[in-house]
């Protein structure tokens, strides 16, 4: 099962998020969830670093995705729009696969 879990600040904004496991919805090279998952997290990333210049730190294996990033990403109501929309893609998909894909919120 993948597990993704976004963090929030005690302001209620989008601060890390941290994703492991893996989807197991077909063979590897086969699955189409399990890379749905991943091309909408990893876009998140690259619109955060690309396109809004904010500074992710990242930890990326495979079965594993943890993205954090500073005071810059949280301030920024782009890069909150951006995050916001990937958490709300990657909770369609959970709804869809709930066997495959689990997501939750926690508190920094």
């Amino acid at each position: 099962m993948l597990r993704v879990e976004f963090h929030e600040d005690s302001r209620g904004r989008l601060s890390s998020l941290f994703a492991r496991g893996h989807v197991e919805y077909a063979l590897e090279a086969e699955d189409v969830i399990c890379a749905a998952a991943s091309a909408i997290l990893q876009t998140a990333w690259l619109g955060l670093q690309e396109h809004l210049s904010i500074g992710v730190e990242a930890e990326r294996s495979p079965g594993l995705l943890r993205l954090r990033w500073g005071e810059d990403g949280r301030a920024s109501r782009e890069a909150q729009a951006v995050l916001g929309t990937a958490r709300l893609a990657i909770e369609i998909l959970a709804r869809q696969y709930p066997e495959n894909i689990a997501v939750s919120t926690a508190r920094d």
